[in-house]
């Protein structure tokens, strides 16, 4: 196992880590709101993890080159659908609380 295998694997194993963390957080608070502040270490400090250890296995080549587009997308996209995902939430529950008026 070279020192390559290795640092991908710690932070592949690190990736994991806080996707659980994640996990758990979500699986321990009440309403969806609070919810999402827990995905977005699962969101956004995971896949910087799995761009590291894919360039850490790989280098510099044409996978690694698709791996930190697709986390580019993740990391300007990822806020615009929690604030998405939260309006909905709000709209939700504002349109329960009219009817059982």
């Amino acid at each position: 196992m070279t020192v390559r295998d290795i640092v991908s694997c710690v932070f592949l194993a690190l990736a994991v880590l806080v996707v659980a963390a994640s996990a758990a957080g979500v699986l321990a608070m009440p309403g969806a709101a609070r919810k999402l502040h827990y995905l977005t270490p699962a969101t956004i400090v995971a896949p910087v993890f799995v761009v590291v250890a894919v360039l850490a296995a790989g280098g510099l080549d044409y996978a690694t080159g698709q791996t930190v587009i697709a986390l580019a997308l993740m990391i300007f996209g990822g806020p615009f659908l929690s604030h998405a995902t939260i309006r909905a939430i709000r709209a939700r529950e504002d349109r329960k609380k009219e009817s059982r008026r």
